[in-house]
């Protein structure tokens, strides 16, 4: 494991932090200030990339709302601008272990941001899950690349 505060550029350390936080506190206004407008999520439910800020931030305050006893692990650095965060949670009753990629922009946005989950139960529920609550809202975005502030219930 790398040292944080000596490996990442000072912009991504100061999002990094601030992102523990808005994940877990389900705060979606700052989870929106920490990424970039035209962010690009690969997320392990869809086929293709989710490009912009509102389908980001839709997924992810999702997922947040979704997983149970979350809690980033161990934190990884590959370069002054990428990091890993291993973590862990549980849904339907399911353990499971997941990493977030991130890479950020110059300015210490989140400019893509890519995710993986094991075991493949814990993820099909998952999927199952954000399928019910957006998955038509988060359709139309992919086709239609909607913007402007989003809702679960848009």
């Amino acid at each position: 494991m790398t040292n944080i505060a000596s490996a990442l550029a000072p912009g991504a350390q100061r999002t990094l932090a601030v992102w523990h936080e808005a994940f877990v506190g389900l705060n979606g206004d700052r989870m929106r200030a920490l990424i970039a407008d035209d962010v690009v999520l690969h997320s392990p439910i869809v086929q293709s990339p989710i490009h912009g800020q509102d389908g980001t931030v839709l997924v992810l305050t999702t997922v947040a709302e979704i997983f149970r006893r979350f809690q980033y692990r161990r934190t990884y650095v590959g370069s002054p601008l990428e990091a890993a965060l291993e973590f862990t949670a549980a849904i339907d009753g399911w353990e499971l272990k997941g990493v977030d990629l991130m890479r950020f922009n110059e300015d210490g946005r989140i400019a893509e941001f890519e995710v993986m989950i094991r075991p493949l139960r814990a993820l099909s529920a998952l999927g199952e899950e954000i399928g019910r609550r957006i998955g038509p809202r988060l359709m139309q975005i992919k086709r239609t690349g909607a913007s402007g502030p989003l809702t679960k219930d848009s």
